[in-house]
């Protein structure tokens, strides 16, 4: 079993639009706990023509560190898999939001993600 979300950016919260970017996946049977993203810059300026590119590539590339775990995650990167997961996927109103939870089975974690980056954000 495993649990995922997709990772959105959100450039003006109060009018609740979104790109899908990214999606992150925990299986805690294969001990698994990744994120992976894409920006399409062009999109992404279509959508909000005064967004910031690097500061969004900074703030996908701490939800890495924090999936990864230990020092370079910080104080959340510490915490037990699941409890970064449960902390990444919080609700928040920032520019970088993700969808709520949802379950699934698979054998591979690490092909699920693929597969689900294909059809959810790319």
């Amino acid at each position: 079993m495993f649990e995922y979300a997709v990772i959105r950016v959100v450039p003006r919260v109060e009018r609740e639009e979104f790109i899908n970017v990214g999606v992150i996946l925990f299986c805690s049977s294969q001990g698994f706990l990744q994120t992976r993203y894409a920006l399409n810059p062009e999109r992404l300026k279509a959508f909000c023509k005064d967004i910031d590119i690097s500061e969004l590539e900074e703030r996908l590339r701490a939800f890495e560190k924090i999936c990864a775990g230990g020092k370079q995650g910080g104080p959340i990167g510490s915490l037990p898999m699941s409890g970064r997961f449960r902390w990444l996927t919080a609700n928040r109103s920032t520019i970088i939001q993700t969808s709520p939870v949802h379950p699934g089975l698979c054998n591979n974690a690490e092909q699920m993600l693929s597969r689900l980056m294909e059809k959810l954000v790319l």
